[in-house]
């Protein structure tokens, strides 16, 4: 059976998922009964057992006894991978061989090295990869620009952006190196990719952080983009503070403030302060999941990929240039091998 006749809209596309991770419910199980034309049919987990209970608990219809074993299954058009970014490239390189599209949580890889070799690949395959960077398919992102290109806080002259979350160290894998751990690579991915998004390329960085080994555990740095707006951002793994994050826009005409930029559908606003007086505006709270599901859906069927592999390097990059001015080593990755 050919991909196309597997995939034609009235089938649905059948998912298996590597790792049992905490976000799988939330990101895939969950949108996936709300999103028409996915099925998730099989899991896989480095114990198996845990993948046994994972799927009973979830209603998960098969268990294999391995990644590689699930990537040989004939039933499944497509993977979800929330393993630790050490080890994306290495499986996304691995389902693309298996034939496989791929939906690989944010970050793509651990390091920008990585992230290229990991496009290079894909670039020869004809099967979907998509990074699962889920605020993009929002929409308070198009919103976002068109307040900016709109002219209503006039010249904009800096932009602040942060994330932050209670995460104690101990097991938790964001407080490993090896698995690629890091508060940026982390929750800082979202403020960093938010403020590439709206204002451009980085050009110069400088930035501080406070550690545990090398794990930043607070990061902040300030950045000045292309287009000339200057701005700063943080990210902290161990915060005082509930999770939380944030988008402050400050112009000639008026000051914007977006709370939970990220997650939207989390009570997320948009309030404007201008010359003409202030207004609140509340975006969609419909998941940015289920939109995101739905892109990979419609990516598979033949629309196009807005959070590819070239995206995906660009961030990567961006990520190991600030850890280089913060004196951080890039995390580390698997080895990655040529598509078959």
């Amino acid at each position: 059976m050919t991909t196309e006749s597997r995939n034609a809209p009235q089938d649905p596309i059948r998912v298996g998922v590597l790792g049992a991770a905490t976000i799988v419910k939330e990101a895939l199980l969950r949108p996936s009964s709300r999103v028409d034309g996915i099925q998730v049919t099989a899991i896989a987990a480095r114990v198996p057992e845990r993948a046994a209970r994972y799927a009973a608990k979830h209603e998960i219809a098969r268990v294999h006894s391995s990644y590689a074993h699930l990537l040989d299954d004939p039933d499944i058009d497509a993977v979800y991978i929330p393993l630790p970014s050490a080890l994306h490239a290495q499986w996304i390189v691995e389902a693309l061989n298996a034939g496989k599209h791929v939906l690989c949580e944010k970050p793509f890889t651990s390091n920008a090295t990585a992230a290229e070799e990991v496009a290079s690949v894909a670039a020869t395959s004809s099967f979907v990869l998509m990074e699962a960077y889920h605020s993009h398919y929002h929409p308070l992102r198009k919103r976002l620009h068109e307040i900016l290109e709109s002219g209503e806080l006039g010249e904009i002259w800096g932009a602040n952006a942060y994330a932050c979350a209670p995460i104690p160290p101990g097991r938790d894998i964001r407080w490993n190196f090896a698995l690629g751990g890091g508060g940026l690579l982390d929750l800082g991915y979202y403020p960093l990719r938010l403020l590439r998004d709206l204002f451009g390329e980085t050009g110069e960085v400088q930035a501080t952080a406070r550690t545990r080994g090398a794990i930043d555990a607070r990061l902040e740095a300030q950045l000045t983009h292309v287009g000339g707006v200057t701005s700063t951002l943080m990210s902290s793994l161990w915060s005082k503070t509930l999770l939380a994050s944030r988008l402050e826009v400050q112009g000639s005409k008026g000051r914007m403030r977006v709370g939970t930029p990220t997650h939207p559908q989390l009570g997320g606003k948009i309030r404007i302060e201008g010359i003409s007086g202030s207004r609140t505006e509340r975006p969609d709270r419909r998941s940015t999941y289920d939109y995101q599901l739905e892109a990979f859906r419609d990516a598979i069927r033949g629309g196009a990929v807005q959070t590819g592999a070239r995206e995906a390097v660009a961030q990567l990059r961006a990520i190991d240039a600030l850890y280089e001015a913060a004196g951080l080593p890039v995390r580390p990755s698997s080895p990655v091998r040529a598509l078959k």
